[in-house]
């Protein structure tokens, strides 16, 4: 059986690494696993580890296994295209796991940092809360240096980290509240642009914009740093359709729009907790919605089809929504 993984994942060769480690020293055993843990590698059995066949993979395992032979133990290398009675979606399985314990620890973290933000009102608070957004940022890119599948658990923690760049960039708020410069009741047939893999505020906010500001709108997805000059960008930092003060992108627009509409009015609120999750907003719906958007990016990665998808779902909101009350 050859290993075909979902979800665009890589049909790829794996490597095996066979490990024997005598009892003692038992410092040689602690040593090897938390080096296996740290190149993610993942138990197939006990004694027996995976990583993706990668040229840095192999040398690491490589030197591993060197470095388990000088010490009296055993080690074997072994390049697998097939596991017989283990299937593909289990092998999956293997490498997410970890991996999404690992985010959701992080996860919570960055939930606690969100909780700081709010709380601070000091320079000196202020500069501590910059310093653990960079500890986080670090520990992040080590997960992802071993995250060789795209676990689930990682697209939480990147809303996460966006929710809390544009947070602590309200210091520069008041430099740019000026005038608004862009009438956005006034847009018709153009083209928006944010960011790739969309999640709740991107998505509630192109509904609204197709829906209430601009029927004719044509989305489109590309790094801040190459947005097109003819495209309106929101939901992106330093741009001017996004999160301001404690409003999110979502209801920055309801605001600069002018919508008199107590449904959207709920509804920004929802999108507010479901993306900030600050506690503003006690709506119990807001979780069902973000598990439900979590859930089109992991079954696509086409970001028009996930766009597409999540309208729908906040069409249904909206309808199924109380004019009153």
């Amino acid at each position: 059986m050859k290993l075909m993984f979902p979800y665009g994942m890589p049909d790829q060769r794996l490597l095996l690494l066979l490990v024997g480690v005598p009892p003692r020293p038992s410092s040689l055993r602690v040593r090897v696993w938390r080096r296996l843990r740290s190149l993610g590698a993942v138990p197939l059995k006990r004694t027996a580890y995976l990583l993706p066949d990668t040229p840095d993979a192999y040398e690491d395992f490589q030197w591993l296994a060197q470095e388990i032979e000088r010490d009296g133990g055993e080690a074997t290398l072994i390049r697998v295209e097939q596991i017989e009675n283990v299937t593909a979606a289990e092998v999956s399985r293997l490498f997410h796991e970890p991996r999404d314990h690992d985010y959701k620890q992080l996860a919570g973290r960055y939930r606690k940092l969100l909780q700081e933000i709010e709380r601070a009102k000091t320079d000196a608070a202020r500069e501590r809360i910059q310093e653990h957004v960079a500890r986080l940022a670090k520990d992040h890119q080590r997960i992802r240096d071993i995250d060789f599948f795209g676990a689930p658990g990682g697209a939480e923690v990147r809303r996460l980290e966006e929710a809390i760049a544009m947070r602590t960039r309200r210091p520069e708020a008041p430099l740019r509240e000026e005038p608004a410069t862009l009438d956005v009741t006034k847009l018709r047939g153009r083209r928006w642009v944010t960011r790739p893999r969309p999640h709740i505020d991107r998505i509630a906010s192109a509904w609204l914009i197709k829906r209430f500001i601009d029927p004719q709108a044509t989305f489109i997805f590309a790094p801040p740093a190459e947005f097109p000059a003819d495209a309106v960008p929101f939901d992106a930092p330093g741009v001017e359709l996004t999160h301001h003060g404690e409003d999110c992108t979502f209801e920055t627009l309801v605001k600069r729009a002018r919508l008199r509409d107590r449904r959207l009015s709920r509804l920004a609120e929802v999108v507010h907790e479901a993306d900030l999750r600050d506690g503003k907003y006690a709506h119990e719906e807001a979780r069902g919605i973000d598990v439900a958007i979590r859930a089109l990016l992991a079954a696509s990665q086409d970001d028009h089809q996930v766009l597409a998808q999540g309208m729908m779902l906040f069409e249904g909101l909206y309808a199924t929504t109380p004019k009153k009350g």
